[in-house]
Parts: structure tokens; C-alpha cells; sequence
């Protein structure tokens, strides 16, 4: 596999690390209940990353929650909570949030 920028080929090698008998091991075994303190600790890591002022850092912090969240849907066992699906419900959400100022970009 080789390396993207594309958030799609991102959820591509999540789901491969979830299929059963190619994956990875420690991956298989993953539940929202196991993977929940590692979220915590990446979301701890980008606050502390903003507080020190380290760009680097939070670079690197940030593509840490980034993971924390594409694999949400992987954790679940059958992709049931569609990265798409996310996407849409957010999208909306700012869109909610923000009329005023995005109806005056367009």
C-alpha cells in the first residue's frame, strides 16, 4: 500500500486493518470501549500541543485525532458509522451554526 493525502484511501487502510485474516491482530480486537482512552490521550495531546505553542506538534497531534476518528466506524465491527455519514451530519451542523456569515460567502 502506498502512502495519500486522500482521506478516502485513509478509511481504505483502516478497513483493511479490520478484515478478519489479513489485518492486524490488535487492531481485531479494538471496541469503542478499548480505543476510548487513546482518543482521550490524542485529544490531551493536541490541548497541551496548542498550550506549548508547538505547530509541529499539533501537526502531528491533529493527524493522531484524525485516525481516533476515521477508525471510529471500524471499532463498531461492521462499518455501521459511515465516515460519509459524519461528514454530512457536520457539514450540516456548521451550516446550522453559521447561516449569517456562510450566506455571505455564497
Amino acid at each position: 500500500m502506498k502512502p495519500s493525502r486522500d482521506i478516502a484511501r485513509l478509511i481504505e487502510i483502516m478497513a483493511a486493518l479490520r478484515t478478519p485474516g489479513f489485518g492486524c491482530p490488535w487492531d481485531l480486537e479494538q471496541t469503542f470501549a478499548t480505543i476510548a482512552p487513546y482518543t482521550l490521550e490524542e485529544a490531551y495531546e493536541v490541548a497541551d500541543a496548542i498550550a506549548h505553542g508547538d505547530l509541529a506538534g499539533l501537526k502531528d497531534e491533529l493527524g493522531d485525532l484524525l485516525l481516533q476518528v476515521v477508525s471510529m466506524p471500524a471499532w463498531r465491527g461492521r462499518w455501521r458509522l459511515r465516515f460519509r455519514w459524519r461528514g454530512r451530519g457536520y457539514t450540516g451542523k456548521l451550516i446550522r451554526r453559521h447561516r449569517t456569515s456562510l450566506r455571505r460567502t455564497g
